[in-house]
């Protein structure tokens, strides 16, 4: 008896040191299923009786890393775990496409044994569902849902709605159509809707305030993400609503984009817009403090900083993508755009073009006195301008400072992607140094690197490169660098070695 005593504290010991609670909250979730693995294969004959000796909470702790179909399978393995997945606090059904295909259905029906045999006792933190825009199946989820909305505690629920054609190869009639089935689905599931935190839709075009009537059901909505959503060619978008914290938008043919009311609005990111006259529009924005705008450049128009964050000097990260096209920002003088930059402390220049001046960035420099961080990626991702069929003529942008030897205090950092050991980037570098006096660090990466544009476009990887390989060459860099700066002496680190 004391050897099997003895036997059983070692078995104990060893699954509190494999399975320890603080230990297990700190690892992936693709440990987790490894762990699960472990117990369905190697333990085989006696799974049952181990699982049996983790409590409840360590178990759905377990459960609740790996998915809520993962969960329920593994919950096959013992009577004991066959009740687990109604004490989920965490439900989500996040399949890819691919397998959402094949288990389309099993969606509506997991999400209504889970939700209707759950005690109302225990809170739902997370509910998180991904699933076809099949009228049937939508309406036996969402009914599950809104039911658990009014008989349950429920944190936060998040619908991705998916359409059984992809983007590229939807037409005009499948949008129409899907707009309307999606329309319908929320007129009858308002219970849902009414206490939905986060939802995702794509390839729909609405009717004209379809929309805003949607908003107004979805009164607990604080994530709404469009992906080729519109209300029409030309159509303009206002969106008001008194919860919503972060609006994602990704193509659409939308004219423009006004944020008309939102008041907890943090996190703006616009992305491939149709038409350059006025595509966004900030209105009553307050709290908006990350604002993400990307796009090729296609007309002859620019966009002024100064007039789009008129509304919105709260703006603290500011990221801008340019497709290794034309620039769509107008440099402009600081005293016109410093009282909008004010609060900006982030600055991400994403895909500048190569071979071209990128001293235009300084303005944002000068007119930023608290900017903290400044990252530049300077690529030709010849996957995105062969997809635009560089369709935009490529010329310098052209801009000098007010002042030749202004000086800003607050930079910390800056970032560049893409270096080349040309004057192009040793003179910006050893201007951005003598102007921020108190910069502490300048990290340099090479080029960054595309497997489908070598596949696509071979002599991509025959262009030469000038980043720097010795030792000789990277202290020669650092002494241009720095030569002309009497107070800054930045650390200066070249990334891409090795």
């Amino acid at each position: 008896m004391k050897f099997n005593r003895g036997r059983r504290r070692s078995r104990d010991s060893e699954i509190a040191a494999c399975y320890g609670e603080e230990r297990l909250s700190e690892l992936p979730s693709d440990v987790v299923v490894k762990v699960l693995g472990t117990v369905k294969t190697q333990w085989k004959s006696n799974a049952e009786d181990r699982l049996r000796e983790l409590p409840n909470d360590l178990l759905l702790n377990i459960l609740e890393r790996v998915g809520t179909l993962d969960a329920i399978r593994t919950c096959i393995l013992s009577k004991r775990l066959q009740e687990l997945p109604t004490m989920l606090s965490q439900i989500v059904i996040d399949l890819s496409p691919r397998d959402l295909f094949e288990m389309d259905g099993v969606v509506a029906e997991v999400t209504d044994k889970i939700l209707s045999t759950r005690s109302p006792h225990i809170t739902v933190h997370k509910l998180k569902l991904k699933f076809f825009l099949v009228p049937s199946r939508c309406l036996s989820i969402g009914k599950s849902v809104g039911l658990a909305m009014v008989t349950q505690k429920l944190d936060a629920a998040e619908f991705e709605i998916m359409t059984q054609k992809d983007f590229s190869h939807c037409t005009d009639a499948h949008r129409l159509l899907y707009a309307k089935k999606f329309n319908d689905f929320v007129r009858d599931c308002l219970d849902a809707f009414a206490g939905l935190t986060r939802l995702h839709l794509r390839n729909m075009r609405f009717g004209k305030s379809d929309i805003s009537n949607i908003l107004s059901h979805c009164k607990r909505l604080e994530f709404l993400s469009f992906f080729e959503c519109d209300e029409g060619v030309r159509s303009v978008l206002h969106v008001e609503h008194a919860q919503l914290v972060e609006l994602v938008i990704i193509f659409g043919k939308f004219e423009t984009v006004e944020l008309a009311c939102l008041p907890k609005l943090q996190r703006m990111s616009y992305r491939d817009w149709q038409y350059d006259d006025n595509p966004l529009v900030l209105g009553f924005v307050p709290q908006l403090s990350k604002l993400s705008l990307a796009c090729p450049y296609l007309s002859g128009k620019t966009l002024n900083l100064s007039k789009l964050l008129a509304n919105a000097p709260t703006v603290s990260d500011l990221y801008l993508e340019f497709r290794s096209e034309k620039i769509w920002i107008q440099p402009e003088c600081p005293k016109v755009l410093a009282p909008v930059l004010a609060k900006l402390r982030f600055v991400n220049l994403d895909h500048l073009r190569e071979e071209c001046d990128i001293s235009w960035t300084l303005f944002l420099l000068e007119a930023a006195p608290y900017l903290e961080e400044l990252c530049i990626t300077v690529w030709d991702h010849k996957c995105l301008i062969e997809s635009q069929k560089s369709i935009s003529k490529k010329t310098d942008v052209k801009w000098e400072p007010s002042d030749p030897h202004f000086k800003q205090k607050n930079l910390a950092r800056l970032t560049i992607y893409g270096f080349q050991s040309d004057d192009n980037f040793i003179g910006y570098i050893r201007r951005i140094i003598q102007a921020a006096v108190n910069i502490r660090e300048v990290s340099l990466h090479s080029r960054k690197v595309c497997p489908l544009c070598f596949e696509k476009f071979p002599q991509v990887a025959l262009r030469p490169s000038s980043y720097p390989r010795t030792s000789e060459e990277l202290d020669l860099l650092r002494e241009k660098m720095t030569a002309a700066s009497a107070t800054a002496s930045p650390v200066i680190h070249f990334r891409s070695l090795g």
